[in-house]
């Protein structure tokens, strides 16, 4: 059964920083695009950032782009996101997925595989 489980999430202040990551199990890891999205409170689930299979080829939301760095581990099957000068506004539940796809992966319909999500709340 493959499973991605999120962790790293928590609270911080605002203009700290998080590294949220996903440990992926069961999956040929190398062969999908990872990405990241979110979701606040009576929002719709957004896009953050998505990595190509490779790593060559790195996307990243308009709001994060700057403050966040999305990497992967192929050896370790492992995604990382890397969150900095965090602001009030990135308070969400953050999801990783994983497409077994190249195309449109600033959407989330095209993922197969999700993990359960990690909470990052930024407040003072």
């Amino acid at each position: 059964q493959v499973q991605l489980v999120e962790s790293g999430g928590g609270l911080a202040q605002p203009g700290g920083s998080l590294r949220l990551s996903c440990a992926v199990s069961e999956l040929t890891f190398s062969r999908y695009t990872m990405g990241w999205f979110r979701q606040a409170p009576g929002k719709e689930r957004e896009f953050v950032a998505a990595i190509s299979r490779s790593a060559v080829v790195k996307l990243y939301a308009d709001s994060v782009k700057g403050r966040f760095t999305i990497s992967r581990d192929n050896a370790k099957n492992t995604v990382s996101l890397r969150l900095n000068s965090l602001k009030p506004e990135d308070t969400a539940v953050y999801y990783c997925a994983a497409a077994n796809s190249i195309q449109a992966i600033s959407t989330d319909s095209s993922y197969d595989y999700w993990g359960q999500g990690t909470q990052v709340t930024v407040s003072s």
